[in-house]
């Protein structure tokens, strides 16, 4: 039996300037070693051993773009299993002093490809009680409702043959809540469609977003959430 390298991945979060870099790239875009270091409060130079570091460690990849190089999260995975340890360490950055950076970056955010803080646990919630989603051998299971289609999902044609690896409908524990918001495919593809529909945008604090009036009408509307309630209470 192999044994897991936990110590790889223990010894890359143990630094706070690395995992202040893993909390920018959780919005799921793509930085340079410039912008991280400067995130970090670190020298340019110092930023490349760090992200060496987090590269070795199968958390972070980087990609040639013309001249610059740019850095980002390995995969979604990842970005949920920061999330998961975000949720059980509440004295780390990832907790405290991202809410000292930006107060609304809590309220309303992303989480990597998918949407994160009160208003991803009330849709959540919300779906659970309608029986859009079921809880399932500690997943989720998405079942068939017209209102996916108003919220921009579709549905997996024969969910018997997804990928159990990556399933459709994943749980991931929200940081600040401490409790489920949806992720996986289902959460990516309501984010984009928001996106697309212009109920949310980004904020000048990059996971943040700004939920606009269109959005807030669309899901009232939608699934009966009174979300600017959420928000400011």
């Amino acid at each position: 039996m192999t044994t897991p390298r936990f110590d790889i991945i223990g010894q890359a979060l143990s630094d706070a300037s690395r995992t202040r870099m893993l909390c920018e790239l959780m919005e799921g875009r793509s930085f340079t070693n410039k912008e991280l270091a400067s995130a970090a409060g670190i020298t340019a130079q110092t930023a490349t051993a760090h992200l060496r570091m987090l590269q070795n460690a199968g958390l972070v990849l980087a990609e040639k773009r013309g001249r610059c190089v740019f850095h980002r999260l390995a995969n979604a995975e990842v970005a949920g299993v920061l999330e998961q340890l975000a949720a059980i360490a509440p004295s780390s950055h990832l907790h405290q002093a991202q809410r000292r950076k930006a107060g609304e970056i809590a309220q309303v955010r992303s989480c990597y490809d998918h949407l994160a803080g009160p208003l991803a646990v009330a849709m959540t919630t919300r779906f659970l009680e309608r029986g859009m989603l079921v809880e399932e051998n500690g997943g989720f299971r998405a079942c068939a409702d017209a209102a996916w289609h108003n919220l921009g999902v579709s549905l997996p044609q024969n969910p018997s043959v997804a990928d159990s690896r990556q399933p459709f409908a994943r749980p991931c524990m929200d940081w600040t809540e401490r409790r489920l918001h949806v992720a996986g495919a289902l959460g990516r593809q309501i984010l984009t469609h928001a996106f697309e529909r212009a109920w949310v945008k980004r904020n000048a604090h990059k996971r943040g977003l700004v939920l606009t009036g269109p959005g807030s009408r669309a899901l009232e509307e939608i699934m009966g959430l009174r979300s600017q309630e959420l928000i400011d209470g």
